[in-house]
């Protein structure tokens, strides 16, 4: 699961990188638009402590994933309050991806944890 976490987090790096890269290039660069790469790091930083701390892994990879949640639920709520004004602008699609990334690491997380506990 640590391995998942550091890609998770170098995925939204990207995701975040991009975004700001589009904002720069288009003369309105906004800090906002690192908001995915703040969570990849932060989700990165936890997948390196876990495999370095392998007595902490569990509680480690426990946190990356109320991380991972949390950059689901965020956007995804931000995103179904202006549901009617959704347009395919650089920002929705930011938020979409980081959305989607966050919930697919946090459904493998799940998964995981269910078969440790079932074994």
């Amino acid at each position: 699961m640590p391995i998942a976490a550091i890609w998770t987090g170098r995925i939204l790096i990207l995701i975040g990188i991009i975004g700001y890269a589009y904002g720069f290039y288009g003369g309105n660069a906004s800090v906002t638009a690192l908001i995915p790469a703040f969570f990849g790091i932060v989700i990165i930083a936890l997948g390196h402590l876990a495999q370095a701390k392998e007595s902490l892994s569990k509680h480690l990879m426990h946190a990356a994933m109320v991380v991972g949640l949390l950059g689901f639920l965020l956007p995804s709520g931000r995103l179904a309050m202006k549901f009617s004004e959704i347009t395919l602008s650089a920002a929705y699609l930011s938020q979409i991806s980081m959305a989607l990334v966050c919930l697919i690491f946090v459904l493998m997380g799940v998964r995981t944890f269910l078969s440790a506990r079932r074994s």
